[in-house]
């Protein structure tokens, strides 16, 4: 709702404004699912497109989104996750055996 709301507000301004959800981006703040075995591949099975995303997966969209094609897009939340949002997320716990 944050995106709709201030996309009408500020639209009137000539403001855009478009979130950027990400998926699962190898980064620093995704490290542990490195450094746990099975984690990463338990996550990378749950993505369709079969691939964790990379930073400049997210930065072509933030890119996109900045420049004249993206003109008409406003009030909205792009999910650059591969589509991992549309299938669901690992079960970690059953993974780890915590239960």
């Amino acid at each position: 709702m944050l995106t709709r709301c201030a996309a009408m507000e500020l639209g009137p301004r000539g403001i855009r404004v478009v979130g950027i959800a990400p998926g699962f981006i190898e980064t620093p703040m995704t490290e542990y699912a490195r450094a746990l075995p099975g984690i990463q591949d338990a996550y990378v099975d749950t993505i369709p497109l079969g691939r964790s995303g990379s930073p400049g997966d997210i930065a072509d969209t933030a890119v996109f989104l900045a420049s004249d094609e993206a003109s008409w897009v406003s009030g909205t939340t792009m999910y650059v996750d591969g589509a991992e949002a549309n299938k669901g997320y690992p079960e970690l716990a059953r993974l780890l055996n915590l239960f």
